[in-house]
């Protein structure tokens, strides 16, 4: 066990409410604070940014993910 993370959705219980970097299957990255997330890593981001070269394209607000569509999500983001 390393920083209490037994299971692999300990990593997404550690990083509620604070910002995480997402990538999407579309080539595409959001940034934005984890609200929520279920067994299917469906996920709510508050104040969520689409990205592109590290640089914010568009701000998306309250948005939701699907799971499906999720590559990875990352705790330290590396949003400017």
């Amino acid at each position: 066990m390393v920083n209490g993370i037994e299971r692999p959705l300990d990593v997404l219980n550690n990083a509620k409410g604070k910002e995480v970097l997402v990538q999407l299957k579309n080539n595409r990255q959001m940034v934005g604070t984890l609200l929520a997330f279920d067994i299917h890593i469906n996920v709510v981001l508050d104040n969520a940014k689409e990205m592109l070269d590290d640089e914010t394209k568009r701000n998306v607000g309250l948005t939701f993910l699907r799971g499906d569509t999720i590559i990875f999500i990352s705790p330290a983001s590396v949003s400017k």
